[in-house]
C-alpha cells in the first residue's frame, strides 16, 4: 500500500498544511474510526465535536472549524471535495479483470485496444469496437456492432445491446442493461402490436450508471445521455430520453419515453417524469416528486407528500376528499360577499 505525505496530499487537493508535512498517509477514514496512519475529514458541521477525540493522522477541514484542534491538518474551503480527491488518489478497488480470460468468447471480427482486458465467460460478438485500457468484467455481454471508449469498466455482468456507443472513462456497474428495446406497442383491436426498436444508444464520456439501471434504446432516433452525467441503481431510463451534461439522477427514479433533461439538473430519488416532458437546465427535483409538465425556469420543484403520523395521514386524507366540496361552498360564499357589496 503506498503511503503519500501531507505535503503531497496537499498539492493533489490544493490545500494548506498545518503541522507535520512529512506525515505519511496510507488510507482515508472517518473521524471516529480513523487510526494513526490514516486522514479523515470534516465536512459537517454536526460531527465537529469528534475532530479533538480523533486518532487521524491528520485531517482535512475549514479554517473556521479548527477550533481547539491541534493535530495535522489540510485546510481548504471545500473538505468534502478535499476527501473526494483523496479517495481517488488511495482507492483500493480492483480492476473488473486482469487479463483477457480464456473462457471468454470475442469475435475474430471484434476490434480490442491496447491493454484490454476481458473476464471470465464474457462475450464480445462481431463488430465491436473497444478502446485501449477498458476492462470488461466477468459474465459481460457486449452486441454487435457496439462501441466502447478508451478507459471505460463494465463491472461484472453487464449487459451491451447492438449498436450502442459509450463513452471514455465511463463505469458501468453490475446488472445494468443498455440498449434494450423501448417500451413501444401499437393498440390492434384488443391486442399490442410490438413497434420495433430501431434506435440505438449514445453514452457520453466521464458518464457512471448504477447498478440494474436500464437504459433503453430509441425507436427510431437513439437515446442519448450526456458527458459527466451520473445515474445511480435501479433507474429506468425509457426510449428516446434525452439527459444533458452533468445531470445527477437519484435510484429508482423513473423517465418516462422521449424525456429532455437539461445540463447540470438533479433528479432525487424515487421520482416519475411523464412522457414527452421536458426540463431545462439547473433544475433540482426533491425526492419522490412526480413531474406531468414541463419545466422551463430554473430552481427547486417538490410534489412528494412527507411522512406524517398515521393518525395525521388520516386525518388529511379525509380532509382532501373534502377539498372539491370546499372549493364549492367558498365560491358561493365569494358570489354571495360580492352581491352583497
Amino acid at each position: 500500500m503506498k503511503c503519500y505525505t501531507l505535503v503531497e496530499l496537499a498539492q493533489k487537493i490544493g490545500a494548506q498544511i498545518i503541522g507535520d508535512k512529512q506525515c505519511e498517509i496510507s488510507s482515508i477514514a472517518t473521524l471516529d474510526g480513523a487510526i494513526t496512519g490514516q486522514i479523515s475529514f470534516l465536512s459537517n458541521p454536526k460531527y465537529r465535536s469528534q475532530l479533538l477525540q480523533t486518532q487521524a493522522s491528520a485531517v482535512i477541514v475549514r479554517q473556521q472549524d479548527l477550533g481547539d484542534y491541534q493535530g495535522n491538518a489540510l485546510v481548504m474551503s471545500n473538505p468534502y471535495l478535499g476527501y473526494a480527491k483523496l479517495a481517488q488518489l488511495l482507492d483500493t478497488t480492483p480492476a473488473a479483470a486482469d487479463c483477457i480470460a480464456q473462457s471468454a468468447v470475442i469475435s475474430p471480427s471484434a476490434k480490442l485496444g491496447l491493454d484490454v482486458v476481458v473476464g471470465a465467460n464474457a462475450v464480445i460478438e462481431s463488430g465491436v469496437v473497444i478502446g485501449d485500457n477498458c476492462q470488461i468484467g466477468a459474465g459481460c455481454f457486449v452486441g454487435k456492432n457496439s462501441i466502447i471508449g478508451a478507459g471505460t469498466k463494465l463491472w461484472a455482468n453487464v449487459t451491451i445491446y447492438h449498436r450502442v456507443t459509450i463513452g471514455q472513462r465511463c463505469i458501468l456497474h453490475s446488472a445494468s442493461v443498455i440498449g434494450s428495446d423501448g417500451f413501444g406497442y401499437a393498440p390492434d383491436n384488443g391486442q399490442w402490436l410490438k413497434i420495433p426498436q430501431t434506435g440505438g444508444v449514445t453514452i457520453g464520456n466521464d458518464t457512471e450508471i448504477g447498478a440494474g439501471t436500464t437504459v433503453d434504446r430509441g425507436a427510431l432516433d437513439n437515446t442519448i445521455i450526456g458527458n459527466g452525467v451520473i445515474i445511480d441503481n435501479q433507474v429506468q431510463i425509457a426510449h428516446n430520453d434525452i439527459i444533458g451534461d452533468n445531470t445527477a439522477i437519484a435510484g429508482t427514479t423513473v423517465l418516462a419515453g422521449s424525456v429532455t433533461i437539461g445540463k447540470n439538473c438533479i433528479i432525487g430519488g424515487a421520482c416519475a417524469i411523464n412522457g414527452h416532458m421536458t426540463i431545462c437546465d439547473g433544475v433540482t427535483i426533491t425526492g419522490m416528486t412526480m413531474v406531468i409538465k414541463n419545466i422551463t425556469e430554473p430552481g427547486v420543484y417538490s410534489s412528494g407528500m412527507p411522512s406524517q403520523t398515521n393518525r395525521e395521514w388520516r386525518k388529511n386524507a379525509a380532509r382532501y376528499r373534502q377539498l372539491d366540496e370546499m372549493s364549492k361552498r367558498v365560491k358561493a360564499l365569494e358570489a354571495k360577499l360580492n352581491d352583497q357589496a
